[in-house]
């Protein structure tokens, strides 16, 4: 069997999926990613392996999310990708006729404008957590609960309750505030909801041409009262996909399956042993003009394998032996 990879590391969460020459999903892992980039694509490729049938053949791998070149560099991939193409393939494949794309993610958010099939617009939110998956996760740790209660909560609100939520500081004192005045905590919850759709409209979405379908991708779109709020929003339907979580990573697969195809090399991945190897990251100051970058630096077996983080590519492009 044929197998094509695609891996999406973010900041909070990393994904992998696996699909066979038929673009067909065989399995796919999400785990977090607890800020150890590298150590999570090594549990996740240990992972992979053992769920694929044996004597499957890797021919093409691609990386994606905000540390798409680390990863791309540990395993060895043969294409590296911004998020908001490997989504859009992804929502493509799964309805060609896909309009507008919401994903949401645990520390940044987007909106991907298409149309005919081809990207015209998108935009992104990585500064403001209150348009995010964190936003909801603080709150719901302020609360004593989990993630799944507080949709759950949610889904029950009988009465609006409007969440100041613009920011995340504001939007926790005027919960506060409401409780205190004695509302319902699932109509506050829910309230909490619909302000971060409308804090994700308002900042992402904003001079955008939403028009349907549209797809809701990202592992938020597992919380139904942001769906049900979206829906009550936008006046129209939202598609949540299955294996909307890892839509990123499957859009990265489906990139490298197109690529190998169109290739006369070999893939360039380095295999499922280097899940054990022993990599190391550090750090130094380039003086080599009054920016003084800090570029970071990626090594094994004290042989360094790759540089970066400069203004310049000057790092990126020197000769590393």
């Amino acid at each position: 069997m044929e197998v094509y990879l695609g891996i999406d590391i973010g900041s909070v969460t990393t994904k992998f999926a696996a699909l066979d020459e038929h673009n067909k999903l065989i399995t796919a892992i999400y785990i977090l990613t607890q800020g150890k980039p590298i150590e999570m694509v090594q549990q996740g490729l240990k992972q992979i392996n053992q769920q694929l049938p044996a004597g499957v053949e890797v021919r093409s791998v691609a990386t994606t999310g905000s540390a798409r070149y680390l990863a791309g560099i540990i395993v060895g991939a043969d294409l590296v990708k911004n998020e908001i193409t490997t989504h859009a393939v992804a929502a493509l494949q799964y309805n060609p006729e896909v309009q507008t794309v919401l994903e949401i993610g645990g520390q940044d958010s987007k909106i991907i404008i298409i149309r005919d099939g081809i990207v015209t617009d998108f935009g992104m939110n990585t500064v403001c957590a209150a348009g995010t998956g964190s936003f909801l996760d603080h709150q719901a740790l302020r609360l004593n609960m989990s993630i799944e209660d507080l949709s759950r909560q949610a889904l029950q609100s009988t009465m609006l309750v409007r969440i100041a939520g613009r920011c995340t500081v504001f939007a926790e004192s005027d919960m506060v505030h409401k409780q205190q005045m004695g509302h319902r905590t699932e109509d506050i919850l829910y309230g909490l909801c619909q302000s971060l759709v409308r804090n994700y409209l308002n900042n992402v979405g904003m001079g955008k041409e939403i028009k349907a379908p549209i797809m809701f991708q990202g592992g938020v779109a597992f919380n139904q009262a942001i769906v049900k709020a979206f829906q009550e929003e936008l006046e129209t339907e939202i598609i949540v996909p299955p294996h909307h979580e890892v839509m990123g990573a499957i859009g990265a697969a489906l990139l490298a399956h197109e690529a190998i195809t169109n290739s006369q090399h070999p893939s360039k991945f380095k295999g499922f042993g280097i899940s054990d190897m022993d990599y190391h990251t550090s750090s130094f100051e380039c003086k080599s003009c009054p920016n003084h970058c800090e570029i970071a630096q990626l090594s094994l077996n004290g042989q360094i394998l790759a540089r970066w983080g400069g203004r310049c590519d000057m790092w990126e492009r020197s000769p590393i032996s």
